[in-house]
């Protein structure tokens, strides 16, 4: 009995360890008001207010910016400093930009140990940090910031880096999350909503595969149900026959022409199926040896070098511990909720957060964006076809369509009691235009023709009084009468 007590308690510290395993290094879930357990800034330049409010149509709560144009600042500082340079490290926060975010930071601060007698109120641009993550976005700027801190063993200066190519921010207004792991091998993953966007090593990678094909094997697809294996995707051309002048000794033995098997437009293809080729995650290229300086290279003289008394080779970064988050910007856009703020040593917690609190309200968000959308493509056509009708009826007035304007106006009052045929209706009427103005330019004055003969017969009268030098006015009389004669049967013939 004595024997098994020290197995029960080894077991037990083992239970215990696994427990405090999965517990957050920190967690803010702004369910409680933040008030006393995050500072805000005093510092003259941060006047946004921040708020503690729900997120737009759900009941959970957040960390709100809360005035458009304005710097923000506020801190929270850990129980516990959490080391970087051992295990593994989850940062991970969640934000929504209700109202977008056209200029402005979205990011969190991951502030290293301040010197003794450090106010958190006096926290704001200044102060120092070990990483910096999250959206910024501004005229051409448009990513997930990764900028890193550490310290030059040499001479106790701080080096910064910048992640190259980060993710580009999300464009809609819906919750989306954030993540960042750093790995105990210099490792950092970026994820957005969980799903990896970036990896990067914190120092340059020495491995290098250069038999790695670009493209490998899906072996994960299957052949589609109804593939035809014994079918060829091309068949002679049934309908082809060999022409009369068809000489095979001179022109070879003659071949139908091939056409598209039939049957396989009706299945998901056919021929011998093979697997789709993917993008290859192990590929890197051909790897070419590093140039080194030609030794018969003199170049144009300069100055002698020397070694760089900064310089300094690290197998890992000299990180300092986190000792607070703070979020400090500067923001065009209020709308901007923080929440589930997250600080773990194990990639499975922040994916079971993720999961309970991120991913149910993104679904409802989806949804909801899907049906505004739909409704908002629904208004747009109206208003679309609202317009296209005034314009119609504009033209329904233009003078020289009258003879068919109970025509034209009695197909737009169709197509305003059926909308989805407003596209035909405007180009029959844009037919109908353009037929009538063709008619006129090219055809308008055929109607007077007949009327020339008689202009001519009534000639030899007007030459009898040639001598009193009015045969010219008779004449342009004559042909005004009968211009403004003919006018009026072309007005009779539009009226009715």
């Amino acid at each position: 009995m004595m024997g098994g007590r020290p197995l029960l308690l080894l077991l037990v510290s083992a239970l215990l360890v696994q427990i405090r395993a999965s517990d957050p290094l920190l967690y803010e879930s702004f369910d409680e008001d933040f008030e006393g357990r995050w500072v805000v800034s005093k510092k003259d330049e941060y006047q946004g207010v921040w708020k503690r409010a729900k997120s737009d149509g759900h009941e959970d709560y957040g960390l709100l910016v809360s005035e458009k144009a304005r710097k923000y600042a506020i801190i929270k500082e850990l129980d516990e400093p959490v080391t970087l340079k051992d295990g593994t490290v989850v940062l991970q926060f969640e934000v929504r930009l209700q109202n977008g975010l056209e200029c402005g930071g979205a990011y969190i601060k991951y502030i290293r140990p301040q010197e003794a007698g450090w106010d958190a109120k006096e926290f704001d641009n200044e102060t120092p940090y070990t990483i910096m993550f999250g959206p910024d976005k501004c005229g051409s700027t448009n990513k997930v910031h990764f900028i890193l801190k550490h310290k030059n063993p040499k001479t106790g200066k701080y080096v910064e880096h910048h992640l190259k190519f980060p993710p580009s921010v999300p464009y809609d207004k819906l919750s989306h999350v954030y993540t960042a792991i750093l790995k105990p091998d210099n490792e950092v993953r970026i994820l957005i909503d969980g799903e990896e966007k970036k990896k990067a090593n914190f120092l340059s990678p020495d491995d290098w595969d250069e038999d790695a094909p670009m493209e490998i094997e899906d072996v994960e697809a299957t052949k589609p149900e109804g593939w035809l294996d014994d079918e060829p995707e091309e068949i002679d051309d049934p309908e082809a026959s060999k022409p009369e002048d068809w000489d095979d000794e001179e022109d070879g033995e003659w071949e139908a022409p091939k056409i598209d098997n039939p049957k396989c437009e009706e299945a998901p293809g056919c021929g011998e199926w093979k697997r789709p080729m993917k993008q290859n995650p192990a590929y890197k290229g051909k790897w070419h040896a590093p140039l080194i300086d030609n030794p018969n290279y003199k170049g144009i003289w300069k100055p002698q070098e020397i070694p760089n008394p900064e310089y300094f080779e690290l197998d890992k970064p000299d990180f300092d511990p986190i000792a607070a988050i703070g979020i400090e910007i500067w923001t065009m856009q209020d709308g901007i909720l923080f929440d589930n703020i997250l600080i773990a040593d194990d990639e499975k917690v922040a994916t079971s957060i993720l999961e309970k609190t991120w991913k149910p309200k993104y679904e409802v968000e989806k949804e909801k964006e899907k049906a505004e959308e739909a409704a908002a493509a629904a208004d747009g056509l109206s208003e679309f076809q609202k317009k296209v009708f005034d314009i119609l009826y504009k033209i329904a007035d233009v003078p020289f369509l009258a003879p068919y304007k109970t025509k034209i106006i009695d197909v737009i009052e169709k197509g305003e009691k059926q909308p989805n045929i407003t596209i035909g209706i405007l180009v029959s009427v844009v037919v109908v235009f353009a037929t009538v103005l063709f008619r006129i330019l090219f055809g308008g004055k055929k109607p007077a023709a007949p009327v020339k003969p008689a202009v001519e017969a009534k000639k030899p009268k007007a030459a009898e009084t040639e001598g009193a030098g009015s045969s010219g006015d008779k004449v342009e009389k004559e042909e005004d009468e009968k211009e403004e004669t003919a006018a009026p049967r072309r007005r009779s013939r539009r009226e009715t």
